[in-house]
């Protein structure tokens, strides 16, 4: 079973281009799955039938898990069992069978203009530290790129004149991202102090590329130290980014290229937040909407 998943895994990371933080969630769920399995006294994946499943997801219900995390255990299953059956290691996919539970549809979180700017005023830019972690937020905000996408953007990618990077997204689709006058003086300013060699922009301390994870610990500290009273992480970056575009009339398939989104129904979510917004402040400030009137 251990060689079955290793070679799945590696089909993702190797074949399918996939990012290792992708990779490692596969990895937890199918272990999980496995872990099952054994307590069944079950060996083998092509002893897995309907009823199987259906007591796996049984048991992510006992557990607790929220139907998005049980979503995502039955889709990562499914998607290994389409794998082994292409390759015949199993002459069934049983998670073919299985329908999703249905999940509540939440709006993404975002962060308003006013908070954002509090937060880009904590790094000391006297320090290379404080430029780096300014240029890490500015960056973020100004092209809604995923974290996963920044600590890979390499200076070659950089188009300085046109104001533009080269952006190696999901299955390493290309897309164009751009950034304004206050994200170049930042690139400028931060190249220019830096004496590390690395064809990486955004390095760490020791002058390695920086990981994900050193993003998110980066953007937690100033967002602590901002005082503001909100959960900021790489991501909300990216939904604010799309957010503000929209609030800003910006045009749906605009945001979508430039979020790299597959399909336009992922980028509509935005338009629902952009449209609440839209309501309060027409609840707020029309005579015959407010309360009482």
């Amino acid at each position: 079973m251990d060689d079955l998943i290793k070679e799945y895994l590696d089909y993702l990371e190797y074949q399918r281009r996939y990012s290792l933080y992708t990779v490692d969630n596969y990895d937890k769920d199918i272990t999980d799955f496995k872990g099952f399995l054994i307590v069944k006294k079950i060996n083998d994946f092509k002893k897995v039938d309907y009823q199987i499943v259906r007591d796996y997801m049984v048991d992510l219900y006992n557990k607790h898990y929220s139907n998005k995390t049980i979503c995502r255990h039955i889709s990562s299953l499914r998607n290994f069992y389409k794998f082994l059956l292409a390759n015949n290691y199993v002459s069934e996919n049983p998670f073919s069978l299985i329908q999703n539970p249905k999940i509540e549809k939440k709006l993404p979180n975002f962060i308003y203009y006013n908070d954002l700017e509090k937060i880009m005023e904590v790094p000391n830019q006297n320090e290379l530290t404080g430029i780096r972690d300014e240029l890490i937020i500015e960056l973020l905000y100004a092209t809604g790129v995923r974290v996963s996408e920044l600590v890979n953007i390499k200076i070659k990618d950089i188009d300085i004149h046109e104001k533009q990077i080269t952006i190696f997204g999901k299955g390493k689709k290309e897309r164009i991202v751009l950034f304004g006058d206050k994200a170049l003086e930042l690139i400028n300013k931060y190249l220019e102090k830096r004496d590390t060699q690395s064809d990486y922009l955004i390095l760490n301390n020791r002058g390695n590329k920086i990981t994900e994870r050193g993003i998110r610990l980066i953007l937690d500290k100033n967002v602590h130290k901002s005082g503001i009273k909100a959960h900021v992480s790489p991501h909300t970056m990216r939904h604010t980014f799309a957010t503000h575009m929209l609030n800003e009339g910006a045009n749906l398939l605009t945001v979508q290229e430039l979020l790299g989104h597959e399909n336009l129904a992922t980028t509509q979510v935005y338009t629902h937040v952009s449209n609440e917004r839209l309501r309060n402040v027409y609840l707020n400030s029309h005579p015959r909407a407010k309360k009482g009137k």
